[in-house]
């Protein structure tokens, strides 16, 4: 499951995007500070579009929490959306790109550190991911949601985030458009992979 994911681009860029797809974007608490972060992990702040009650096309961009506390004090970052409809405080999580990890294909008896693979949109310099927010005993506070892997996801790992095209964001804003329909794994190709850490796999290995 994903635990970490990163994001390079700058504001003004983010708000240009989203603007170009007629979505506007409010800053009730003005311009977040959002610097240029290799890895974001869970409890770290991170910015993120959320829904403005029933309106269609309009967003609120603040900095919130990865992560809330759960029931047994572990953080919920990852969310399964099997069975739910998620009607409200939905959130575009805003990334250019999420890392999985794995074990070594060839082990590494010195090296206890699983190899790590950065996806990133084959298209776009960045995209978002779907999400929910709630308050929390921290504050208010987003996590990603999951669903079982899709083509590009499932060599690394049986589960995933979800990448939102860019015709979906809208969509997800507005809670009247089922979940069902916009929740839903990207054509294969759309994401590409980079190894950033651990050798190459032997030839033939399998993942």
């Amino acid at each position: 499951m994903c635990n970490d994911y990163r994001l390079l681009i700058d504001i003004a860029s983010i708000v240009e995007d989203f603007e170009g797809l007629k979505i506007k974007i409010k800053m009730p608490e003005g311009a977040p500070n959002v610097p240029a972060r290799e890895d974001i992990k869970m409890t770290d702040m991170g910015p993120i579009v959320r829904s403005v009650g029933a309106q269609r096309s309009v967003g609120e961009l603040v900095n919130r929490r990865w992560s809330w506390p759960g029931r047994n004090g572990k953080p919920v970052y990852n969310f399964r959306t099997e069975g739910r409809e998620f009607t409200s405080q939905r959130c575009l999580i805003i990334a250019d790109g999420f890392y999985e990890f794995t074990d070594p294909a060839v082990p590494r008896p010195k090296d206890k550190r699983l190899d790590k693979w950065l996806f990133t949109m084959t298209d776009h310099d960045w995209f978002c991911i779907a999400g929910i927010w709630r308050e929390s005993p921290t504050g208010e506070a987003f996590t990603m949601l999951t669903m079982d892997a899709g083509p590009d996801v499932a060599p690394y790992h049986h589960r995933q985030i979800i990448p939102l095209a860019r015709d979906q964001w809208a969509d997800w804003l507005d809670p009247s458009v089922p979940a069902g329909e916009v929740l839903r794994w990207l054509p294969k190709g759309s994401l590409s992979v980079t190894q950033v850490y651990g050798a190459p796999p032997a030839q033939g290995a399998l993942l």
